[in-house]
């Protein structure tokens, strides 16, 4: 008897590991399609099966692979200047937040996060023509406010997904521009989490499934928009972040 028990407690692990790892999968295809990474949907993923502390050391090492991945395949679109205004105050503000995630009850700023995601979201789909010139204030500002919630609240990539968005970029310069910046974010809060003792042993066995996930969402991610023309690639990122900003929402308050 006990036997038995035994193999359908590992059958209905093995069952909750496979459905982890195809959600991870979901979540590359769409971060890649998205432009601005897998983080924005796996870090609500994750929250399902693991606790907090684990999803932000997850989440980081999962995206230090899928942004390595991304710049493989779209390397060609990294726009220098735009890297430098975005990347810089990302990776310095990304410290800051993730410092303070063990310190701050993040739940009202998840909440804020969400509605301002859908509000603003929500104004470029009603306005296709609205977008923002490639300015230095603009650019720091996004690229601040990104990292500081990539920081302290696992994902910023919706936000600097909005300051690209904004810029009406091709799609490979966006994707190979937000992977590189994506990449000094979660490098520097990579090592912040170790210290904190957010990346635990027990979950590294992921390391690997994740990284096929990463490799092959990103795979089909780009065959997908190789389909895809500017203007719906614009849309269709607009709308996965207002999708996410309902579903965050949806989730904090049931």
């Amino acid at each position: 008897m006990a036997v038995y028990c035994g193999r359908i407690i590992n059958v209905a692990i093995l069952d909750y590991l496979i459905l982890f790892i195809l959600l991870a999968l979901v979540a590359e295809i769409l971060g890649t399609i998205g432009g601005f990474g897998s983080s924005l949907f796996f870090v609500p993923i994750a929250s399902f099966f693991l606790d907090f502390e684990s999803v932000l050391g997850v989440t980081a090492l999962f995206h230090l692979s899928s942004n390595i991945t991304k710049l493989t395949f779209f390397r060609k679109g990294i726009d220098k200047n735009l890297f430098l205004y975005l990347g810089i105050p990302s990776v310095v503000f990304v410290v800051a937040g993730a410092y303070l995630s063990q310190y701050i009850n993040t739940f009202y700023l998840e909440i804020c996060l969400a509605f301002f995601l859908i509000v603003i979201s929500v104004l470029f789909l009603a306005k296709p023509d609205l977008k923002l010139k490639i300015r230095p204030q603009n650019t720091i500002l996004g690229g601040a406010i990104s990292g500081f919630s990539a920081g302290l609240i696992g994902t910023g990539g919706a936000i600097r997904g909005l300051t690209l968005s904004s810029f009406s970029l091709r799609p490979e310069v966006f994707i190979a521009t937000s992977a590189l910046i994506d990449l000094c974010v979660d490098s520097s809060r990579s090592v912040v989490y170790f210290a904190n003792g957010f990346i635990h042993k027990h979950d590294l066995y992921l390391l690997p499934l994740l990284l096929i996930s990463s490799v092959l969402g990103t795979w089909i991610g780009k065959k997908i928009l190789d389909r895809l023309s500017f203007s719906k690639f614009r849309t269709i990122v607009l709308f996965l972040i207002t999708a996410t900003g309902v579903i965050t929402l949806i989730k904090l308050l049931i």
